[in-house]
């Protein structure tokens, strides 16, 4: 069987002529497990959390891969309260997406904008990264200036994070 990203991630990706280069390879649920097949595509490396709030608020955020979050500031930073990892069913309702394939593309189905998107903000300054299609069998790397475009047409407007490694604070 020939191996290809989800038909509406590329025919998005055409439709809106947003080019990516893209690899194939087996199934990945960590950072860790992808990094062997990352290294051939250029672009800063992404790590993604599907986060519930309190109040039922949901969100993904996308950071650098290597990178720890202090999860006790992330929820002021995304103006919210008591963050906790949302279940695999809701996000698969909500993103058609399953665990360890999660990205910025997955955003594509989330018509009703019930998801808060947050990007670290050395990934939103960067030229490239790399990021899963809604499947963890290949990866894309996209210039961020696609990538910034891909949420225009998509209706979402990020929230830019000043993310600072854990222990740290944000510059």
């Amino acid at each position: 069987m020939e191996q290809q990203i989800p038909q509406v991630v590329a025919d998005f990706l055409q439709q809106h002529d947003l080019p990516c280069q893209v690899v194939f390879h087996p199934p990945v649920h960590t950072v860790e497990e992808a990094m062997p097949y990352w290294e051939q595509l250029p672009g800063l490396h992404t790590k993604n959390l599907f986060l519930k709030d309190a109040k039922g608020k949901l969100f993904v955020v996308t950071c650098l891969a290597g990178r720890s979050l202090d999860m006790k500031k992330l929820p002021e930073l995304l103006n919210s309260k008591k963050l906790s990892f949302g279940k695999p069913e809701l996000m698969q309702d909500c993103l058609h997406t399953q665990p360890g394939a999660l990205g910025p593309l997955s955003l594509l189905t989330d018509t009703t904008h019930q998801v808060t998107f947050a990007i670290d903000e050395a990934l939103w300054n960067a030229d490239f990264v790399t990021c899963h299609p809604m499947v963890n069998t290949c990866t894309v790397s996209m210039a961020v200036a696609d990538l910034k475009a891909a949420l225009v047409h998509m209706g979402v407007q990020p929230l830019v994070l000043a993310l600072a490694p854990e222990g740290q604070e944000a510059a």
